[in-house]
């Protein structure tokens, strides 16, 4: 086997991980390495379809393929999802800023809330200061 650096194409990624069956395999693949047979058991579409489904995976290297006779097993290789996790880091950041300024927000207007006077308190006040 050649050993040869491989860039991982991000929108090939994307591109893969945006169908649901798709995404579904690697669901499965995350249990270890399985035989195709047993992969398109598990799903309700025909054996040629999940086979275009592993092509793809595996143009977008989310697979990698061995033979072992006959058979052919099929293994997840996390890899390329670190593009989608980089990806997305930047909208957990945003998120988890955003989320933290409402709670500081919605905090403060619960202090000046809870520290004010009701008004049935204030209309008594005012009765006493008359």
């Amino acid at each position: 086997m050649r050993h040869r650096s491989v860039t991982y194409s991000p929108e090939a990624t994307f591109s893969a991980l945006a169908d649901p069956t798709r995404r579904a395999v690697l669901d499965l693949l995350r249990q270890g390495s399985q035989p195709a047979g047993r992969i398109a058991k598990a799903f309700p579409v025909s054996r040629p379809a999940i086979s275009k489904h592993l092509r793809l995976l595996r143009r977008a290297h989310l697979v990698q393929q061995r033979r072992e006779g006959r058979h052919r097993f099929y293994q997840l290789n996390p890899d390329p999802l670190k593009a989608v996790d980089s990806w997305l880091e930047q909208y957990r950041l945003f998120w988890s800023t955003s989320l933290a300024n409402l709670k500081t927000f919605v905090e403060v207007e619960y202090a000046k809330e809870t520290s004010r006077p009701s008004s049935k308190e204030e209309m008594k006040q005012r009765r006493l200061r008359k």
